[in-house]
């Protein structure tokens, strides 16, 4: 019996994405470039069946989740701060760039439709924040930055949705120009509107759920109830379900019990991580058959409208930062938001403008065909994004180290001073706490004493982690200490459980606590 094709294509993407996974760190590039390449190359494997993606299962499988979790994660109080920087690079940025990207591709493939050209400029106007990010917050960049990259880019995931979806429309619809602006009021306000009902509804029923896993459940399903009615409807599936996650988020979590926290967020992280990288392995495994579709297409043609439109939008995001954005500044009433956003910050923020998986998302989600015909140019600009993705990761990506470094804005160590002092905050609280409770005589001496001791050893690590000096040869014996104890125990729980003294369930409770200890563990926690 010979393997069913579904099961070669899930097998590939597995080997795919372990391999990139270990290949990354190595070589030191952003993983999706390797699951591009790897998968790319998977794709004309001998006995490889050709890879057709319908569009439903992108808009349905990867959008609502991915566009929930940016909304949900975000941090309101920053994002509120640098609200006008955001605002004008997710609204007024994006809709220059769909349009910039649109003329420069018909410019360069004169046989596409405005609508088709719009829809591909609407994929290539969001910017994906994570490998920017990371790598910023990897070498201590400014946090402002990080913020406003993060704020900019859940917002312009939903304006070029919106663009995106009315190009849709558009394909089979004879729109003017004031139908155009009443649809989109009507597509924005009530996906916002409906939304936030979602977010409310969904409020009240968290906060009666104790159950970690029914909390999980619920959490998963919020992004789809957000999407699906409000796309029935007519509305903005990705702005409802963008509002829904942020009404959610910004209130105590999401309504989380502390039991419910790390796995929510551990869940949340592994989904978004596997969305992430099926996208691009499923874009790599495409390549086949984007590339038979490309045939009647001369590749110096190509190249040069790849060329084009890369260079367009790049030059647009540059410019925007450098230029317009802090003109932002002379609109009415008080704007400090630019008070200390110096040029060399502005040049960051427009060079950290790579495209990643909502650009892919977007663009695979175009129609095979309208009202029975083919929809003439859907593999060229599938081709086109695609690219300019790869271009903008290895382009800016890997680039955006050396920029921070000859910008000198990758040696602040304000981040990790910050945390640290939080937690010395909280944990000389807790200490305060113990000691109340021993003096009211809630605790007896022996009970205050343990937990005392432990939240002092917590404090004399944070204390040398904030030292100016701090004794790292101390810090590293601390560490093999914790590392030898919880070795210990785990071999002690191994032999009693292979002894008949303890139950599996036993072993598995008690061994989660000693994960919890395990610094190496700790680490990857948080």
């Amino acid at each position: 019996m010979e393997p069913s094709p579904l099961f070669i294509l899930g097998l590939a993407g597995t080997v795919v994405v372990l391999l990139s996974r270990a290949l990354a760190g190595r070589l030191g590039v952003p993983e999706a470039i390797l699951l591009v390449i790897l998968g790319g190359v998977a794709g004309f494997l001998p006995g490889m069946p050709e890879m057709h993606l319908p569009p439903q299962v992108v808009l349905l499988g990867f959008l609502p989740p991915l566009v929930y979790s940016a909304a949900f994660f975000t941090a309101p109080r920053e994002a509120k701060d640098d609200a006008v920087p955001i605002i004008t690079l997710a609204f007024g940025l994006t809709v220059v760039t769909t349009f910039a990207a649109a003329a420069a591709a018909r410019w360069a493939m004169p046989g596409l439709s405005w609508a088709v050209a719009i829809a591909f400029g609407a994929a290539v106007a969001p910017t994906d924040p994570v490998s920017a990010t990371s790598i910023l917050q990897r070498l201590n960049a400014p946090p402002r930055i990080v913020t406003i990259l993060e704020g900019e880019s859940l917002i312009n995931d939903g304006v070029a949705l919106t663009a995106f979806g009315l190009a849709m429309e558009a394909l089979s619809t004879s729109y003017t120009p004031g139908h155009g602006l009443l649809r989109l009021a009507e597509v924005v306000v009530g996906g916002v509107a409906y939304g936030l009902a979602v977010g409310f509804v969904i409020s009240r029923i968290r906060r009666r759920i104790r159950d970690p896993r029914s909390q999980i459940i619920v959490s998963l399903l919020t992004p789809y109830l957000a999407y699906v009615p409000a796309e029935n409807l007519g509305l903005s599936g990705v702005l409802a379900t963008v509002a829904a996650g942020f009404y959610l988020g910004t209130r105590g979590e999401g309504m989380l019990q502390s039991a419910s926290r790390l796995p929510g967020q551990l869940f949340w992280r592994t989904l978004i991580f596997l969305l992430e990288s099926a996208l691009f392995v499923l874009l790599g495994l495409q390549v086949r058959g984007i590339v038979h579709e490309m045939a009647g297409h001369t590749w110096p043609h190509v190249i040069l409208a790849v060329v084009v439109v890369s260079v367009v939008i790049v030059a647009v995001r540059l410019a925007w930062a450098l230029f317009v954005f802090p003109l932002a500044r002379y609109l009415p009433g008080r704007h400090l938001d630019f008070d200390h956003l110096p040029w060399p910050e502005r040049f960051v923020i427009g060079w950290s403008g790579m495209r990643g998986a909502i650009s892919l998302a977007i663009v695979l989600s175009l129609p095979v065909a309208v009202h029975g015909t083919p929809l003439r140019g859907r593999g060229e600009v599938i081709f086109l994004a695609a690219v300019i993705a790869f271009v903008t990761l290895i382009g800016q990506a890997t680039t955006l180290p050396a920029l921070l470094r000859r910008f000198g804005l990758a040696e602040s160590d304000r981040n990790r001073i910050e945390q640290m002092k939080a937690r010395r905050a909280v944990i000389e609280t807790a200490l305060t706490r113990i000691d109340e409770l021993a003096e009211k005589g809630l605790v007896d001496d022996r009970t205050a004493r343990t937990f005392r001791h432990l939240y002092e050893d917590r404090l004399e690590r944070v204390r040398a982690e904030l030292d100016d000096e701090p004794d790292e040869d101390r810090l590293a014996d601390a560490g093999m200490v914790r590392r030898e104890i919880v070795r210990a125990q785990r071999d002690k729980l191994r032999r009693m459980y292979h002894k008949g003294k303890i139950s599996a369930d036993t072993r598995r409770v008690v061994g989660r606590r000693l994960d919890l200890e395990d610094p190496d563990i700790r680490k990857g926690v948080g």
